[in-house]
């Protein structure tokens, strides 16, 4: 995996969280994951298509995601309803439409399917690219964390 992919959604996701939480936000170590994972709970899946195949899914818990739908809607949630799910699909169109931006920008020519959310325990994700998956988490201070998860790789 090209690092002039994985910069793009590392900052826009640093930025956009950091802009619409109005709290601090904390960019822990990157690591990698196996092609198959656990996620937490509330996980927005976005494919990417074009000189690049792969995805992005932004991975939470769903406290995390109340949190995160309380913040930027400006009043408290206390339910995964609608308007949470929404919330969370929204972010997730705010981070990966700020990255290909940039992506663009660089020369790179890829799209975007709709955000897919998932919910639910014991739900695990699994990708045919045979690619690790990176892992880059965002600390949300007394938010929790939400787990930005890149496949990408060249279109062969």
């Amino acid at each position: 995996m090209r690092v002039e992919y994985i910069n793009p959604f590392v900052e826009a996701a640093f930025n956009v969280l950091k802009e619409v939480l109005n709290t601090e936000v904390k960019r822990g170590d990157l690591y990698l994951k196996d092609s198959t994972m656990q996620i937490m709970g509330v996980a927005a899946l976005v494919g990417l298509a074009g000189d690049v195949e792969g995805r992005v899914l932004f991975d939470m818990t769903k406290e995390t995601a109340l949190f995160v739908a309380s913040a930027m809607n400006g009043e408290s949630m206390k339910v995964l309803d609608d308007m949470v799910k929404a919330t969370i699909t929204e972010l997730a169109n705010m981070v990966t439409a700020q990255a290909v931006t940039k992506l663009h920008d660089l020369g790179f020519k890829f799209d975007l399917t709709p955000p897919a959310l998932f919910t639910g325990e014991n739900m695990e994700i699994s990708n045919n690219l045979k690619v690790e998956a990176l892992i880059v988490p965002m600390e949300l201070g007394a938010g929790g964390k939400v787990e930005i998860n890149v496949v990408i790789r060249e279109r062969l």
